[in-house]
């Protein structure tokens, strides 16, 4: 692939993915120490793995935040994990309607950015519907990788990641 509108989009969600929700034994001693936990008031924070920005960059895809925390991903994650500012995904007013029952809300908005591009879909909110959406609406490949919300991105999921964006055929 040879210019950046040819790469694939990779879609990332932040709660889950990238802030696991599960506890590990060292968190309360890295938000006690963290000051910019403090500065945010989210002690949440402090989960983020600061290496995950370089990993997610040398997948050599183009990044797009497809998350709730809109703006504020480029503001308070991205320098976080070393990510620079990146394009977010916007929302359908949730007045709007329209949404297939089971279908998430986010399905529909990625579609139609990728417009037929190859992306990946990170998030720990994908449902079959989701999958079965994207396979009928989405003329390009697509990989919806689920994360364990526990654990976040681990070396398991960029391994799939990787995998699946070598055996996508340049455009």
């Amino acid at each position: 692939m040879s210019s950046a509108s040819e790469r694939p989009l990779l879609f990332l969600d932040v709660d889950g993915p990238l802030i696991p929700f599960g506890s590990s034994a060292g968190d309360s001693e890295a938000v006690a120490a963290s000051p910019t936990t403090v500065d945010r008031g989210n002690p949440l924070l402090a989960r983020l793995d600061p290496g995950t920005g370089a990993r997610l960059i040398a997948l050599g895809c183009h990044l797009v935040w497809a998350t709730t925390w809109m703006e504020e991903a480029n503001e308070v994650v991205a320098p976080r994990i070393g990510l620079p500012r990146l394009p977010v995904l916007e929302w359908p007013d949730a007045d709007a309607g329209g949404t297939p029952r089971g279908l998430h809300w986010k399905t529909r908005p990625m579609v139609e950015w990728a417009a037929g591009r190859p992306f990946v879909w990170v998030d720990d909110e994908i449902s079959a519907m989701d999958r079965h959406w994207v396979d009928a609406a989405h003329p390009g490949p697509s990989l919806l990788h689920q994360v364990d919300p526990a654990k976040g991105l681990q070396d398991a999921d960029f391994h799939a990641l990787a995998e699946w964006l070598d055996a996508v055929p340049p455009r």
